[in-house]
């Protein structure tokens, strides 16, 4: 009876972390989600913050959110922690890198392209490694959007 306790317990906990791993964006959908939001914010400027933000304005969908920052280091828009609107986050190193400074970096040259860094994973405090696209867009900031790697 204990064994067959033991292989039901197995088979949930492996169903429950396929189910969990099922709802990760990839860095292909994140990179497509920064592409689409440097596109409403070239159409409709600062206004794009709100659709960003809005649970049903497509830009929040598995583990993927917009975040923008000016160049530099303010965070403009961060759809899930609203409270690092207006922080500057220029020399934040909590995980062993200076991501927001190489964030600046390729927005401030190619325009575009992967940052990776450390970052923790949702629902625990083990960091893992993270990409983030980012979008240098005709407004003169740039948004990004990050997938577990």
């Amino acid at each position: 009876m204990n064994r067959y306790i033991s292989v039901i317990g197995t088979l949930m906990l492996t169903a429950s972390l396929g189910a969990a791993a099922a709802e990760m964006g990839t860095p292909d959908e994140a990179m497509a989600m920064s592409q689409k939001a440097a596109s409403l914010v070239n159409s409709q400027g600062e206004s794009a913050f709100a659709v960003f933000s809005a649970k049903d304005g497509g830009f929040m969908e598995k583990d993927l959110y917009v975040f923008c920052m000016d160049l530099d280091g303010n965070m403009l828009s961060h759809a899930v922690k609203p409270e690092l609107v207006g922080k500057n986050l220029k020399e934040f190193n909590k995980y062993g890198d200076f991501l927001f400074q190489d964030m600046i970096k390729v927005a401030s040259g190619a325009g575009e392209g992967w940052v990776d860094y450390n970052w923790p994973y949702p629902g625990s405090d083990e960091v893992r490694k993270k990409t983030s696209y980012i979008i240098k867009n005709n407004q003169g900031f740039f948004c990004g959007v990050g997938a577990y790697k």
